[in-house]
């Protein structure tokens, strides 16, 4: 593609100067008046946008099929990922429903519960690739409903508690990438955080924190800490790569994000939501 490129920058490069010296010799010939320069000039004018317009269709038609044909493909993949999905689902519901035995009514939780995270994997992929395609449209919903519902995902794990100070506010936003971002900094602070420790989520002003009294970070990481692959701790689990998305999302969405961390004491993200919050 590149080569390709190129080549068409160099034709296109060659035919403006064989149109210039066109131009040149015309007024020449013809003599440099009014009318002569604006005659040699809309010709040379015309000629360009032409040849320009053959040369962009040559290089963005192949693109353009090869987008459509992706999408595509993708539609009937993902729709076969769904397919048995929901029949799991489905499946477990009613046999829940006709058994008594309490292990293997355990047993269906735990498979009914791990249909719920692919179902999210699923809607979360189905989300990254038309993202790379085209556009998210924004929609508007609440921000206490997905913090709870957020908060209660996490809350499975048995690990941290949570306190929610939240009131109810709307705001317009790309719903799946917000959910995103909110997963990996709750996964964040309980990552670093003790177990018994506690993390607060508030919101004050259109200000929304998510704090943790987790291990912090120095100066130093807080100046790395949107890099991608950079991990504080490299002993933890991950690939580094959750902070960099959520600056990419906030940066996108018109959000203000600011870390505030101290070492052994713990760390504060602060999200400004005002941009995004739905005006009554």
């Amino acid at each position: 593609m590149k080569k390709e490129i190129w080549l068409a920058s160099l034709g296109y490069f060659t035919s403006i100067a064989m149109l210039l010296s066109f131009l040149y010799w015309f007024l020449k010939n013809e003599g440099f008046t009014e009318s002569n320069f604006l005659i040699a000039g809309f010709m040379v004018l015309l000629l360009a946008i032409g040849w320009g317009y053959i040369i962009s269709t040559h290089l963005l038609a192949p693109k353009a099929k090869m987008d459509e044909s992706l999408s595509h493909l993708t539609s009937e993949i993902l729709h076969e990922l769904n397919i048995p999905l929901s029949t799991i689902t489905a499946n477990t519901a009613m046999l829940k429903k006709r058994m008594n035995d309490e292990k293997n009514i355990q047993r269906l939780e735990r498979i009914e519960s791990s249909s719920l995270r692919l179902e999210r994997l699923y809607k979360e992929l189905v989300y990254s690739i038309k993202k790379e395609i085209h556009p998210i449209r924004k929609e508007i919903f609440s921000l206490k409903r997905v913090l709870e519902e957020r908060i209660e995902v996490f809350q499975a794990f048995k690990r941290n508690d949570f306190q929610l100070e939240v009131v109810d506010i709307e705001i317009e936003a790309d719903k799946i990438g917000f959910e995103k971002i909110i997963d990996n900094l709750l996964m964040n602070a309980m990552k670093y955080s003790p177990k018994e420790s506690l993390i607060i989520v508030s919101l004050k002003d259109k200000i929304l924190s998510i704090k943790d009294q987790g291990i912090g970070m120095d100066e130093t990481q807080l100046l790395r800490v949107f890099e991608r692959y950079y991990q504080s701790d490299s002993q933890k689990e991950g690939e580094g790569i959750g902070l960099a998305l959520v600056k990419r999302y906030c940066d996108d969405t018109n959000i203000k994000i600011q870390i505030m961390s101290q070492k052994n004491i713990g760390t504060t993200v602060v999200l400004n939501l005002s941009n995004i919050v739905k005006k009554i």
